[in-house]
């Protein structure tokens, strides 16, 4: 459906990014409502990436035994335990062909193109990523897509009124073998604690720190 009109007003919008910090302390006896989770599961896989390839996957822990063990790779930050849900961000180890036609077949399903008109696209993939410059630095590209996730989730958590904090505050490698990774082609790069603020959160009354607009924004 093309919207014509925004959804959300200009200081709607500004108003939700003031709310919004990384919050330290959450209620561990609040849960996200199972419909607004699927929206923000929903906004995972919407999110944009480079040639759409979504090099990633996102692993929920709500399991709190799992999430002990993480919290201990963690610097034992409590985010990770009294969170709702615990998403952690993972990217692909590397691009092969065999991931540009896993990409294209999906492509040629959804919008009911032959694989053949994808043809230069494939070439465009390969050229830039697979056997291109890229192609010895595929983990940091990767890992740079997460990211782009990482904000779109905690944006659309903002607007439902969702908590967040992002954190990369822990030790990669134990992440690895404490979810199973080994093997799997994919590696923990950051992850992202949501639920609800802790009333006595003492960090959400503090106004935010950002340089003065002319020191961040210019225009040519």
């Amino acid at each position: 459906m093309a919207h014509t009109e925004a959804l959300l007003s200009p200081a709607d919008l500004v108003q939700t990014q003031l709310w919004r910090y990384a919050t330290k302390q959450f209620d561990p006896t609040r849960r996200i409502p199972q419909d607004a989770w699927a929206a923000l599961e929903q906004s995972l896989m919407l999110s944009p990436s480079s040639f759409g390839l979504q090099p990633w996957k996102f692993l929920v822990v709500t399991d709190q035994e799992v999430r002990a063990r993480l919290r201990a790779a963690s610097w034992n930050q409590a985010q990770v335990e009294d969170c709702s849900h615990l998403v952690v961000f993972l990217a692909k180890d590397t691009i092969r062909e065999a991931d540009v036609d896993h990409f294209l077949a999906r492509t040629a399903e959804v919008r009911g193109q032959s694989l053949e008109s994808l043809e230069p696209y494939k070439s465009m993939m390969m050229g830039g990523l697979v056997n291109g410059p890229r192609a010895a630095h595929l983990n940091h590209w990767a890992a740079r897509q997460a990211y782009i996730a990482l904000g779109n989730f905690m944006t659309s958590a903002a607007l439902l009124g969702v908590d967040t904090c992002p954190m990369e505050g822990f030790d990669p490698a134990q992440y690895d073998r404490i979810l199973g990774l080994e093997g799997s082609g994919f590696h923990a790069v950051v992850a992202c604690s949501a639920g609800y603020r802790a009333q006595d959160d003492a960090y959400a009354a503090r106004p935010k720190v950002r340089f003065p607009p002319e020191e961040l924004v210019a225009h040519i």
